[in-house]
């Protein structure tokens, strides 16, 4: 299953759940996002020809981070461009997101092991603003579709 957040006709967030299936390839960005998110399913046997990547010129406006929950499970919840909160998710083992164009936070609901993948280099603090977080009392958790 594929579910897409969005707020005022902007993605914000890709969640790839771990039931997803398809063979084949498909890619969930768009060309113009700053990274691209695909799935593959291939049959045994299945060659990718060897290749390397040509230096492609392109310039990194945000910050965009993809996150593999290798165990556990995760609370994130999305905030707006200006820090306001607008729901929450619950990600498990397996669950792969994209947080594309969001604020965000986290909570682990279990010990967690997370993968994270982003454009480099990290810059440390420069990169972030960090603001309050949401109550707990005034969570909502948006049901996996």
């Amino acid at each position: 299953m594929i579910q897409r957040i969005n707020h005022a006709n902007k993605e914000l967030a890709l969640i790839i759940r771990r039931s997803y299936s398809k063979t084949g390839i498909e890619f969930f960005t768009p060309s113009d996002y700053s990274q691209q998110v695909g799935y593959m399913k291939r049959a045994t046997g299945y060659l990718i020809p060897p290749h390397i990547h040509n230096p492609v010129p392109s310039e990194v406006a945000y910050t965009s981070e993809v996150l593999f929950i290798k165990s556990g499970r995760v609370r994130v919840d999305f905030y707006s461009e200006d820090q306001r909160y607008l729901e929450s998710s619950i990600l498990e083992t397996g669950d792969v997101i994209l947080l594309a164009f969001c604020g965000h936070g986290f909570e682990m609901l279990e010990e967690s092991e997370i993968i994270e993948v982003k454009q480099g280099p990290y810059t440390g603090e420069q990169d972030k603003t960090r603001f309050n977080a949401i109550p707990k009392d005034q969570i909502k958790i948006r049901k996996a579709q």
